[in-house]
């Protein structure tokens, strides 16, 4: 037996099986199952774990579930220059609502796109063309900075292929296109 073999038994036609038969195995059971393999975009890594929600189709019994105060609270905070996520992390934590959605049936951008109170761009693009302003301002003083030169062209690379996105679903307009020096205004 070489170093690189396994004993399988009865799984395989034959007794000895090298590592590589064994992934490539891995690999065609995963595709078959559907089992998604997310990577990093621009790097060649795996990306970052992390806990997904348990399976829910109902709020739990010690949430709060008065609608009316629920969207009360979301239009306050929307208000108050909360974006979603933060509505949601202090609905979370502070008013004992684990999932706006499971208690109204709708998101909390729905809610606000309801009442007038949504914004001209969607959450995640204003949070890509502000850390873009960020970059930039960080080059005008640092120009020598070929990391953050290299940030900079990723992070308006994902903000043109979401604007693309968002173009296609008629949540921006058709001629919208990314303008780096009319960046700091729509930001701002």
């Amino acid at each position: 037996m070489g170093r690189n073999t396994w004993k399988i038994g009865k799984i395989a036609s034959t007794n000895i099986v090298s590592i590589s038969d064994v992934i490539k195995k891995g690999e065609q059971v995963a595709r078959l199952l559907g089992v998604v393999n997310m990577a990093r975009m621009y790097a060649s890594k795996r990306g970052k774990s992390g806990s997904s929600k348990p399976f829910m189709t109902e709020a739990p019994s010690w949430s709060n579930k008065d609608v009316k105060e629920i969207e009360s609270l979301i239009l306050q905070y929307s208000k108050d220059g909360m974006s979603t996520a933060q509505i949601g992390t202090v609905l979370r934590d502070k008013h004992a609502v684990p999932n706006v959605r499971l208690v109204l049936g709708k998101r909390i951008g729905a809610v606000l796109s309801e009442n007038g109170e949504s914004s001209t761009y969607p959450e995640d693009l204003m949070n890509l063309m502000r850390q873009a302003v960020a970059i930039i301002e960080h080059l005008t003083s640092n120009s020598r900075d070929l990391h953050n030169k290299r940030s900079l062209e990723l992070t308006e690379a994902k903000i043109r292929r979401l604007g693309n996105y968002y173009k296609a679903e008629g949540r921006l307009d058709s001629d919208w296109r990314y303008k780096r020096d009319q960046l700091r205004l729509i930001v701002e």
